[in-house]
């Protein structure tokens, strides 16, 4: 009796359970949805727009392909910047949300002028593209690296940071079902313009993408963790992020996120020139198979919520991405006319997409508090930097390999106005293959991180128990 009571008085006391409001819950999760509708819309017609409506070739010196890979030169360097400038920032405001009040409108303008064509030859339009392109990133950055990094700040309860992600991702999918629902019918509709088209959809979603950066601004409040000594003077730019590349466990949250997001931007580049060009379907029908990945999406991403707090993460991890990976295969077999079996198998690639989504970004938190056990610092904004640096990279990476594949493989470029080109056979066969085996396979390769990833609830409890003991007594 006596030897329980001493293991027990031994055992590190588990933290008290800090629940958020849920109107901070709401005001954190809408803030998702601006990047979210630029993500969805760019990550599934951006490619097809640079191609077919501003008629750059898809692979190439002054092609689409090549500026999605200078951005992502760009991305290398701004996003860790931007997360080490915003755990710097020192101001009434906190130190994340004024960039989401100054770089509302940089980021609604630059989205607008990216579906633009301007009446420039080839040459000068790439230029116009990447210039673009390059603005349009860095507002990003400055946006969505802060906002991230909220995120380890609003709690440090290991449940409730799945749930703000869930809310989170809630907003993002529901943003994005509306978003590529209306951009689909406004496509659809000004079929015969599309210049025309995309600059209506562009100029309705730049003010959605601008509105929840102010929401986020006016309905939450940085941070939950004192600043200490270590924090405000902290390590500089390049020793924090070789600090956070000396980290085991982000190492391998890292390489799981970007396995999967890689996966999901192969799907999404592809997708739209996979069902007009392969299954001849409708591009106002193609709104319809969005709504039913994002909506099952939306749906699966509450479920796996509560299902990870009973099996953990890494347990739905591995549920959601063999799904991923089966409906992927499946999409492989699909034959020209089969619209309906694409539409069923989007339903269910909802349950693998949701995962995607909600389970790197919920094991991102605890990465930075076991950092902070061992170096004694906060670095929530290099942590985060790096992690969007590896979305954008996934978005672009999937793009870039795209456009060279199509333009390696013979893709015949629309001309606006007119009904699709019939494609070759080699073009339809890459397109096959992009959207199924090579993601699949990219997709199985992260559960080797997952197998490896050492942050377990009870691990992380005992995390958090240091760390008010440190907290408690410094």
């Amino acid at each position: 009796m006596a030897d329980t009571a001493a293991s027990a008085a031994a055992r590190p006391e588990t933290p008290a359970r800090h629940r958020l409001a849920v109107g901070t819950k709401l005001a954190f999760g809408a803030g998702d949805t601006g990047p979210a509708i630029l993500g969805a819309i760019n990550g599934f017609f951006l490619l097809d727009f640079l191609v077919n409506v501003a008629r750059l070739p898809p692979s190439g010196l002054f092609s689409a392909a090549t500026v999605f890979l200078l951005v992502k030169l760009w991305d290398g360097v701004n996003d860790p910047i931007m997360g080490w400038l915003s755990d710097k920032t020192r101001s009434r405001m906190g130190r994340r949300r004024p960039w989401l009040l100054f770089g509302a409108l940089p980021l609604g303008l630059a989205f607008f002028l990216d579906w633009i064509v301007p009446p420039l030859g080839e040459t000068g339009r790439f230029f116009y593209y990447l210039v673009i392109a390059l603005i349009l990133d860095t507002a990003l950055t400055a946006v969505l690296v802060p906002y991230t990094a909220l995120t380890a700040e609003l709690t440090s309860d290991y449940h409730e940071r799945t749930s703000v992600n869930s809310f989170r991702f809630s907003f993002s999918i529901l943003g994005s079902v509306v978003a590529l629902f209306v951009h689909t019918q406004i496509i659809a509709a000004l079929a015969d313009n599309p210049y025309l088209g995309y600059a209506v959809s562009a100029g309705i979603w730049t003010v959605a993408i601008i509105v929840p950066c102010f929401i986020v601004f006016f309905g939450t409040k940085d941070h939950d963790h004192p600043l200490t000594a270590a924090d405000t003077g902290g390590p500089g730019f390049i020793e924090g992020f070789q600090i956070a590349f000396r980290n085991r466990a982000f190492l391998l949250v890292a390489l799981i996120y970007m396995c999967s997001w890689l996966t999901i931007q192969l799907v999404q580049s592809n997708l739209i020139f996979f069902v007009r060009d392969w299954v001849h379907m409708d591009v106002g029908l193609f709104g319809y198979v969005l709504i039913a990945l994002q909506l099952s999406a939306f749906v699966c991403l509450l479920v796996w919520t509560r299902i990870s707090a009973r099996i953990g993460k890494k347990a739905v991890y591995y549920l959601g991405g063999t799904i991923f990976v089966l409906v992927e295969l499946g999409l492989f077999l699909v034959r020209p006319g089969q619209g309906a079996l694409v539409f069923a198998l989007a339903l269910i690639a909802g349950a693998g997409l949701s995962v995607a989504y909600l389970i790197p970004w919920s094991m991102l938190p605890d990465v930075i508090e076991l950092d902070e056990l061992e170096t004694g610092r906060r670095r929530e904004g290099i942590f985060y930097g790096v992690f969007v640096f590896l979305q954008k990279l996934g978005l672009a990476v999937g793009m870039f390999l795209s456009g060279q594949v199509l333009g390696l493989n013979g893709y015949i470029r629309a001309v606006p106005g007119q009904p699709p080109p019939i494609q070759p056979e080699s073009a339809l066969t890459a397109i096959r293959v992009l959207v199924g085996p090579v993601g699949a396979a990219i997709l199985l390769f992260s559960f080797v991180a997952v197998y490896l990833y050492p942050i377990t609830q009870a691990r992380h409890q005992a995390i958090q128990a240091q760390l008010a003991a440190r907290r408690a007594t410094g």
